[in-house]
């Protein structure tokens, strides 16, 4: 489910509150208590359009890592896996 995407120098999410995907992820990151920046597609105008150009779908979360890779609507395992990979304390 890792892809390619834009350089990022921190973890970016994109997602909605309607989404109980993304609610799940971000409470994961918030327990975590990894720093990351939260992009609210509903609040954001060009939000959906920056996660549909990253990941190629229209399906959120978009967690986007700071080494060039990204991940859609991930289970809490793939996350803590990719922080870890990343050198993240989980």
């Amino acid at each position: 489910m890792t892809e390619s995407t834009a350089t990022a120098s921190r973890i970016t999410m994109y997602g909605a509150q309607w989404c109980s995907d993304c609610r799940r992820s971000k409470s994961l990151l918030d327990r975590l208590e990894v720093d990351y920046d939260y992009v609210d597609l509903l609040l954001v105008e060009d939000g959906a359009d920056r996660a549909r150009a990253i990941s190629g779908r229209t399906n959120i979360p978009v967690i986007v890592f700071p080494d060039d890779t990204h991940l859609v609507e991930p289970s809490d395992a793939e996350v803590r896996t990719r922080l870890t990979q990343l050198g993240y304390t989980v």
